[in-house]
């Protein structure tokens, strides 16, 4: 008897304990469903990453990209031309777009990937052009690596805080930039950064500050 009084008691101790083991199964997938629901914040926002036709850096069109479509953003790839477009570390990617049909109304960010094929837009009055107006419409404008000597060219980096690869932070400073050295640089809704490495973060950058459109 003492033996199934014990044994009765302690089912009824551990009843409620798998009640509960119970219950937070069954929340379980709606928590699942939440935590997917604010990954794909981005939503119904849209990118276009300009590249070179040849040379442009693999992990700063990829790891960006990557950032902001797991997010939930439409991204979209513009160059001067539909032809594939080589990386410096051999990815090919077919523009989806040329920079030249670029309407800033259209997107809710503008990026500019960098790599040594990204001088290409330096003196490029159309682009130049194309950043001032998206500007105007106030976009978010962001450039990586050597690609922030467009923006600097463009004019829109006078009196802003900006970083790019070291070699051509003198470009930058001469028009004006205050070039602080960062990986990642944010001064509004103009963003930098300096190379490769900081790629993924740049991504963030602009995730976050889409988030906060």
């Amino acid at each position: 008897m003492k033996r199934i009084s014990l044994v009765v008691g302690l089912l009824v101790f551990a009843a409620p304990i798998f009640g509960g083991c119970k219950e937070k199964a069954k929340e379980s997938p709606a928590v699942e469903e939440e935590t997917v629901k604010e990954e794909k914040v981005l939503t119904g926002k849209r990118v276009v990453m300009i590249i070179a036709p040849e040379n442009f850096r693999d992990e700063e069109l990829i790891e960006p990209q990557d950032v902001l479509v797991e997010k939930g953003a439409e991204v979209k790839v513009a160059g001067l031309s539909l032809d594939v477009a080589k990386g410096m570390a051999g990815v090919r990617v077919k523009p989806d777009l040329l920079v030249g049909n670029i309407k800033p109304a259209d997107w809710d960010a503008i990026i500019l990937v960098g790599g040594s094929g990204a001088s290409v837009y330096w003196e490029d009055s159309s682009v130049h052009s194309l950043l001032k107006e998206a500007v105007k419409q106030s976009k978010i404008i962001g450039a990586i690596c050597i690609a922030p000597v467009t923006l600097a060219n463009a004019g829109i980096l006078s009196g802003k805080k900006a970083t790019a690869y070291k070699s051509e932070e003198g470009k930058l400073k001469d028009k004006g930039a205050s070039c602080t050295g960062k990986d990642v640089e944010r001064d509004g809704k103009v963003i930098t950064a300096n190379g490769p490495s900081a790629a993924r973060r740049f991504g963030e950058s602009i995730a976050q500050a889409l988030m906060e459109e």
